[in-house]
């Protein structure tokens, strides 16, 4: 189960995990995005798009029951805004982004931690971002998520790691997209990590080949 499949990042990890021969649900909110994957992807094998609201708990309760046999859950979904000091930014913008970047992978957990381990265990992976670690000012809400995001994922390994299930979560800096571009257009944009990479990571941490690695915090910095 892929989580917020149809973004930029989200396209890549689809990309990377059918390639692998790995069969996909990707969830999906906007009709653009989706309408993109069902072009790129028209002819991949295994892949499954659900329209899903990931901030309400029915909604992802009914995901996690749709997929046969899950595996593991890619949570992807998340948010930046920024560009004002503490003083400046309104609490309702603050916590905003505490809800968009935390509540999905809450639920996620919630609905799939049973499924997971009664299927005898199974993978999560997270995705923070460096500055969780390194923070830069103008943008102590997102921060402060991904931050917590890094701290859920731990606990999760904390909860769950004797019961088969591996939680890892990886730090991006900023993600070579063409959003970011048209953001940053004087950027150094060879410095960025492309999404194709990021996704290889994601492909390792949910594979067999990962099996001793749990409670990770994973740098995917490109040069940055």
């Amino acid at each position: 189960l892929v989580a917020g499949g149809t973004g930029a990042l989200g396209a890549g990890v689809l990309r990377e995990l059918l390639d692998a021969g790995r069969r996909v649900t990707a969830t999906w909110v906007e009709d653009q995005e989706r309408e993109r994957v069902e072009r790129d992807f028209a002819d991949a094998e295994g892949l499954s798009l659900v329209r899903a609201d990931l901030m309400d708990p029915g909604a992802v309760g009914s995901v996690v029951d749709g997929v046969d046999d899950l595996r593991a859950v890619v949570n992807l979904v998340g948010g930046f805004a920024g560009g004002k000091d503490v003083h400046e930014t309104d609490p309702e913008e603050f916590e905003s982004m505490l809800r968009l970047n935390l509540r999905p992978g809450f639920l996620l957990a919630r609905a799939a931690m049973p499924r997971l381990v009664e299927e005898g265990g199974g993978a999560y992976v997270g995705v923070s971002a460096r500055a969780a670690l390194r923070p830069f000012a103008g943008s102590a809400g997102y921060i402060a998520a991904k931050a917590a995001v890094l701290a859920f994922v731990q606990a999760l390994d904390a909860e769950y790691r004797s019961r088969g299930v591996r939680c890892n979560v990886v730090l991006p800096s900023v993600i070579d997209t063409p959003a970011n571009r048209r953001e940053q257009p004087d950027a150094d944009h060879s410095k960025w990590v492309p999404p194709a990479e990021i996704a290889r990571v994601i492909r390792f941490l949910i594979s067999d080949e990962s099996a001793p690695v749990s409670g990770a915090a994973i740098p995917v910095y490109g040069r940055a």
